[in-house]
């Protein structure tokens, strides 16, 4: 199992196992974890699963695509932004952890 924590917009922490082939935005919505909506369904034409990824795990870089969807966030884009729907979930990220912005 993989344990990702979502840090919600009020500072509570909501830790979650995960497995399988799904990616982020599928573990929280699967999860109830508020404050992502994945309206897409997870095909990154949309960015209402947006993140910023707080701890230094190593993941893939920033694809054209998600680049292109980052860039029409509703909250502020940081360094950390990331669209929860392209992270996979693998061992590698077990322990990671992504706070929620104020919206999506």
């Amino acid at each position: 199992m993989t344990t990702i924590t979502f840090i919600l917009k009020d500072g509570t922490r909501q830790s979650v196992d995960a497995g399988g082939e799904e990616n982020l935005m599928q573990v929280a919505t699967f999860n109830n974890v508020r404050g992502i909506e994945g309206a897409c369904g997870g095909f990154c034409s949309c960015a209402t699963c947006h993140v910023y990824v707080e701890s230094s795990h190593a993941l893939p870089p920033i694809a054209a695509d998600e680049e292109s969807m980052l860039a029409g966030t509703a909250a502020k884009r940081s360094k950390n932004s990331r669209l929860a729907c392209q992270i996979r979930i693998t061992p590698a990220i077990d322990g990671l952890v992504v706070r929620m912005p104020d919206r999506q």
